[in-house]
């Protein structure tokens, strides 16, 4: 046992010894490697271990009737071959696409309204801004749950404010026209504070000596507004645009508390889609293969997107 402990002793002074003899430069990246190989291995568990096997998932027939059906690669491409002509898929695509373009639109150009007027110098605006934060701290299935009230006509105030005006309103999460809409109109509503606090971060940022030269040129506030503020603000907007493009691909709670997908497959999004192939027929491979698309599409949407932002704005 002392002759080991010993012998343990002397490797370990030896390794301090030749650490000691290395260059300043190198022990410090050796020492940034070291501390950083913990991270890197809980991001690996984490992200990439979950990403490879629902790669490999995605090229079997995995069905948790048929547990054997989970080593099966004889056909790897089945999967995919089947998306191509599922016409419900391609429909949960254009229902994606038309989500994502309405509430993405919306809320860049309601945030950028919104920090322009937070950004004027005013107390009462000031106090403001923390009540406009507050949908956006919320869980976002209390935010699905406080819309389900407000969409429900029997105890909602809203449908009751209306009707007592003269003007009852349909129950909107029913209606195949409204269903969509009503879903966007949530979706702008717990998220347009995220798009605006970005903005007015990015306002505040920005110098004073090219709004004043433009005002000195005899610029209107709307001339500086479209000439200098907007091509100031353009890599924050798309910044913006990424990070809210990416989280609408991802919608489930409100579309999960409010319709269910329905009515029919008029809220059915890409993910959604996944997710009833998954939990309520159990095929899992079919699923994994609907996400591993939606995956790819979301990594060249967000590449393109990064290649605009870095492109930069000048301001003349």
């Amino acid at each position: 046992m002392r002759v080991a402990a010993s012998a343990a002793k002397r490797v370990v002074a030896d390794a301090r010894r030749d650490a000691a003899a290395l260059p300043a430069a190198v022990r410090r990246q050796l020492a940034w490697k070291l501390c950083l190989l913990p991270s890197l291995a809980v991001l690996g568990a984490v992200t990439v271990a979950p990403a490879v096997y629902l790669l490999v998932t995605s090229l079997t027939p995995l069905d948790l009737t048929r547990p054997d059906t989970a080593r099966d690669f004889t056909r790897p491409l089945v999967n995919y071959r089947l998306l191509l002509d599922d016409d419900r898929f391609w429909n949960s695509v254009w229902v994606q696409i038309k989500l994502s373009a309405a509430t993405v639109g919306l809320q860049l150009a309601g945030g950028f309204a919104l920090a322009l007027l937070l950004n004027v110098r005013s107390g009462f605006l000031e106090a403001c801004r923390t009540v406009f934060l507050i949908p956006m701290v919320l869980p976002p299935i209390v935010v699905a749950i406080l819309w389900k009230v407000l969409y429900t006509p029997d105890i909602s105030p809203v449908h009751w404010a209306f009707a007592a005006a003269g003007f009852p309103i349909p129950a909107l999460i029913t209606d195949p026209n409204l269903a969509l809409p009503a879903i966007v109109i949530a979706d702008v509503w717990e998220w347009l504070p995220f798009t605006m606090l970005m903005v007015l971060a990015a306002l505040q940022m920005m110098p004073d000596e090219p709004v004043e030269a433009a005002r000195i040129d005899g610029a209107s506030a709307w001339q500086v507004t479209r000439h200098v503020v907007v091509p100031y603000l353009r890599p924050t907007l798309l910044v913006a645009g990424l990070f809210r493009l990416i989280d609408s691909i991802k919608a489930f709670p409100l579309i999960f508390v409010l319709t269910d997908g329905g009515p029919g497959t008029v809220t059915e999004v890409t993910n959604y889609y996944a997710f009833r192939q998954a939990f309520n027929f159990s095929y899992l491979g079919f699923s994994s293969a609907i996400t591993v698309v939606m995956v790819a599409a979301v990594f060249a949407l967000s590449w393109w997107l990064i290649r605009v932002i870095g492109a930069g704005a000048d301001i003349e």
